[in-house]
């Protein structure tokens, strides 16, 4: 369902950028756009997680700098079934993680040490493993190319004001290029701010879910989300205020003052999601006292996934 709501978002954009250019210009000024974002998609599509990563000064870490934290994603990316993301650290205070690449063979995964120093090993998983669902799942790409559309749109309102009138391909002027022209300017980037949102959001609670099945306990990202929750949006994260539009490929909204769960937010509520996980936690009879440590992870990752449990219809308490 996920999948399909975001293919139909996706289409919407694209439909409405198509639109919108040929309102403001005509055939001409709709050609020029799209080229002009199909430069900018595939410009995204090779470069944006040396963008991000840059724009972060992530480090990239092996077994020897990071040894725990390494071993933990070799653990979860093979329980996943996914190659071996690149793995970095982002020396900054605020809890938080995010993933990027373009596709599961060119993926990277980072981790604030804020993320690393203030949550237990378990709870590390479970930031890692949705992290990983987001690679799995193709959601760095699907939010690279949103991102990239959204600024298309954007760009048709600063060329609609630019121009200043609406004209046909003739040249002549078009009252309907006019009210193009001014959906453009005012209309056309909300709209498709909150089409990236919604996006967003909806991808944040397929990722908890298969992050939750990935590393084989839901409550360990509830944990994780309840705790850096806590202190997370009372640290700025100064990098991430100057650059909002990376806001949403965060596992919680690096920015301050968030937390409402409506279309203005780039991701749920983090107690929509904390009360998901924990459902789907009685789902699969996890014992809440379930002991943990770094053996505990090791251990969950060679248990069968969920759906494999669901498929051969054998209970599981859980316990290690």
């Amino acid at each position: 369902m996920n999948i399909i709501r975001t293919a139909m978002l996706l289409a919407f954009m694209t439909a409405m950028f198509i639109v919108l250019g040929y309102l403001i210009g005509g055939s001409n000024g709709m050609l020029i756009a799209f080229l002009i974002a199909m430069g900018m998609n595939l410009f995204s599509y090779w470069n944006s997680d040396k963008m991000v990563l840059r724009m972060y000064n992530a480090k990239e870490v092996d077994q020897h700098s990071a040894p725990e934290y390494y071993r933990i994603v070799n653990i979860l990316a093979g329980k996943a079934k996914l190659p071996k993301p690149r793995i970095y650290i982002i020396d900054n205070p605020q809890p938080n993680a995010f993933a990027t690449g373009r596709n599961p063979q060119h993926a990277a995964v980072a981790a604030t040490t804020g993320l690393l120093q203030s949550l237990s090993p378990e709870e590390i998983a479970g930031v890692l493993a949705h992290e990983l669902a987001h690679v799995q799942y193709y959601d760095t790409l699907t939010m690279t190319i949103t991102a990239t559309l959204a600024g298309a749109i954007s760009m048709l309102g600063n060329f609609a004001l630019w121009e200043g009138h609406g004209r046909n391909s003739d040249g002549n002027s078009n009252p309907v290029g006019v009210i193009g022209m001014l959906i453009a300017i005012i209309v056309a980037p909300f709209a498709a701010i909150m089409v990236q949102m919604t996006i967003s959001r909806t991808r944040e609670y397929a990722a908890d879910r298969r992050g939750a099945e990935i590393c084989g306990n839901p409550l360990w990202l509830a944990s994780a989300l309840k705790k850096i929750t806590r202190g997370g949006p009372n640290i700025v994260n100064e990098e991430a205020e100057n650059n909002p539009g990376t806001a949403h490929i965060f596992i919680i909204n690096p920015l301050t003052c968030h937390g409402v769960d409506n279309l203005f937010s780039t991701h749920p509520a983090i107690e929509n999601r904390i009360a998901a996980l924990h459902k789907m936690a009685q789902e699969m009879n996890v014992d809440t006292h379930q002991a943990g440590g770094f053996n505990a992870i090791k251990a969950a990752a060679q248990r069968p996934s969920w759906m494999q449990m669901k498929r051969n219809k054998k209970p599981w308490r859980g316990q290690s």
